[in-house]
C-alpha cells in the first residue's frame, strides 16, 4: 500500500483527537505517516502517534517553523510529496488546515476536496455542499490527491505503529516569511471539551430566549461531558458567543450526538450539523424544519423538557 501523509494538529506538544481520526482514516486507504510542523515534539505525541497507526513521523521541528503562520505547513507537505510521492495528504477541516491544505495544492499543481466527511478506498470523497441540500462524491483528478477532512467524521481506532521518526530540514521561501508571529496569547479553557471536535454537542437557538436561558443547555451538555454550541440567531443577538456557533458561517460540527435545542433548523445552521451520527431535536413548534433531520424529536417547551432530560442523566451517572 502507499504512503498516505496526515498534517498533525497539536497544541503545546499535545496531539488533537482529529489527528486520531484522521491517521484511522488513512489507515484504510494507504500506510500512514504522521507530519509534524513546530517545535513540542515529545516521547508522549510519539506515543499517541504509534497507538494510532503512524508508521513514520516526519518531524521539522525548527523554532523557524512556529514564527510564520500557515505557509511553513505547506512548504513542509509540498517536500514531502516531491520527495515521497504519497497516494493522498489529509488535513483537517480547521481554519489552518484548509488554508495550508490550498497553499499546498498550488505549489504542487494538485487537486483539493475540502470537508470530507468519508472517503473510499479507491480515493471517493463524500461532501455535504450547497448549504448542506446537497451530497457529492468527488474524485481529485489531478495531482496527488489532498483532503481536508470534518472532525468527527471517522472514529479513531487503535492500530499499533512503529512512529518511526524521520526528521525533515527545509529552507523556508521568501514567501512563507512574509507574514510572522509577533506574539501570542493562550485561550482560556474551560472544562468542556474543544466545540469542534466533541463527540457530544448541545446547542441552544432563538427559543432560548435569553442569556440566562442557557443555563438549562449548559446544565445538559454538563451532564454528558459535550460541548456547547448555539445558533446564529442566538449568538447575533448576544445571548452567547459567537465563537460557539455552529453553521456555516460558524463551526461544522459532526459529533456522535446532537442535540439541538429551540433551533429552527434554517439551513445556514443545517450545514453546520447535519452529518451528527445522531440527532435529537427539543423544540415547541412541531413544523420546525429542524425535524426533518431529526433521530428523534420531541416537540414541547425546552425549558420543561431539557431540565427533566438533565436530571435523569444525573441519576443514571451517579
Amino acid at each position: 500500500m502507499g504512503e498516505v501523509l496526515v498534517l498533525v494538529e497539536q497544541v503545546d506538544g499535545v496531539v488533537k483527537k482529529v489527528t486520531t481520526e484522521l491517521l484511522t482514516l488513512a489507515g484504510s486507504l494507504g500506510e500512514p505517516s504522521a507530519v509534524w510542523v513546530g517545535p513540542g515534539y515529545s516521547p508522549a505525541a510519539e506515543a499517541t502517534l504509534a497507538e494510532f497507526g503512524a508508521a513514520v513521523v516526519y518531524v521539522a521541528e525548527s523554532p523557524e517553523m512556529a514564527a510564520h503562520p500557515v505557509a511553513p505547513k505547506a512548504e513542509v507537505l509540498a517536500h514531502l510529496v516531491s520527495e515521497k510521492s504519497p497516494v493522498a495528504v489529509l488535513v483537517a477541516s480547521t481554519a489552518d488546515g484548509k488554508e495550508a491544505a490550498g497553499r499546498l495544492a498550488v505549489r504542487i499543481d494538485s487537486g483539493v476536496i475540502t470537508d470530507a466527511v468519508a472517503i473510499t478506498a479507491d480515493l471517493v470523497a463524500t461532501q455535504s455542499v450547497f448549504g448542506g441540500s446537497t451530497v457529492v462524491h468527488s474524485r481529485v483528478t489531478s495531482g496527488t490527491p489532498i483532503f481536508t477532512v470534518r472532525p468527527n467524521s471517522t472514529p479513531p481506532v487503535v492500530s499499533s505503529g512503529a512512529a518511526a521518526r524521520s526528521d525533515v530540514s527545509i529552507a523556508l521561501s521568501d514567501g512563507a516569511k512574509k507574514a510572522s508571529v509577533t506574539g501570542s496569547t493562550a485561550a482560556v479553557k474551560g472544562g468542556r471539551p474543544e466545540l469542534a471536535e466533541a463527540a457530544i454537542v448541545v446547542s441552544g437557538g432563538r427559543g432560548v430566549g435569553s442569556p440566562e436561558g442557557f443555563a438549562v443547555i449548559e446544565a445538559l451538555a454538563d451532564s454528558l461531558h459535550g460541548a456547547v454550541g448555539a445558533s446564529r440567531a442566538a449568538t447575533d443577538a448576544g445571548w452567547y458567543p459567537h465563537q460557539y456557533q455552529v453553521g456555516q458561517t460558524g463551526k461544522t460540527v459532526s459529533p456522535q450526538l446532537y442535540i439541538a435545542n429551540g433551533i429552527s433548523g434554517a439551513i445556514q445552521h443545517r450545514a453546520g450539523m447535519q452529518t451528527s451520527k445522531t440527532i435529537i431535536v427539543v423544540n415547541k413548534d412541531a413544523e420546525a424544519p429542524i425535524f426533518e433531520l431529526a433521530d428523534y424529536g420531541v416537540v414541547g417547551d425546552l425549558f420543561t423538557i431539557v431540565p427533566q432530560l438533565t436530571d435523569e442523566i444525573t441519576k443514571r451517572s451517579a
